[in-house]
């Protein structure tokens, strides 16, 4: 079991959410916390390098930048083609998602692809480019209707000990 600080914990609180909008987000962390900018970067970097933290990125909000339409593909792929087939569908620019799940006797989607564009019709061609660079004619693109949850992971919330 890791043992932390709660120093430590209340960095791991700060970097699991949103970082500050600033020249100098680390600073600004470092002044929430009343350590220096150097001690936090620092402690991000422990954290890598222990495995504490797997990857350490941003995210884009999509429609900010005129991301407007996520389709999720979703594909008929034989198992014996599916190490084939996935490697092709996430080698595409717009799949920021590429699973394999299992099949179920009404549902015999097994690929599932996640497309981003400006438009539907954006989507749609690269689901058609695709198909094509895959050889998989057996697909349906699910578009969302309505957003009902999208946050990241929480590991330490304000008052839990963790």
């Amino acid at each position: 079991m890791i043992e932390l600080t709660e120093k430590e914990k209340s960095l791991i609180r700060i970097i699991q959410d949103d970082m500050p909008i600033t020249e100098r987000p680390y600073k600004a962390i470092a002044d929430s916390l009343g350590t220096t900018e150097e001690e936090v970067i620092a402690k991000i970097n422990e954290f890598r390098e222990k495995g504490y933290i797997r990857r350490f990125g941003a995210t884009l909000r999509h429609r900010e930048a005129g991301i407007m339409a996520n389709g999720m593909g979703i594909w008929i792929v034989s198992k014996e083609d599916v190490q084939r087939v996935g490697k092709i569908m996430a080698s595409f620019k717009e799949v920021t998602h590429c699973y394999e799940r299992p099949t179920f006797s009404d549902w015999p989607y097994n690929v599932y692809t996640m497309i981003h564009g400006k438009t539907r019709e954006d989507c749609e061609a690269v689901a058609k480019r695709i198909s094509e660079a895959a050889g998989i004619k057996d697909y349906k693109m699910l578009y969302s209707t309505k957003e009902f949850k999208k946050t990241s992971m929480k590991y330490f919330e304000d008052g839990e000990e963790g």
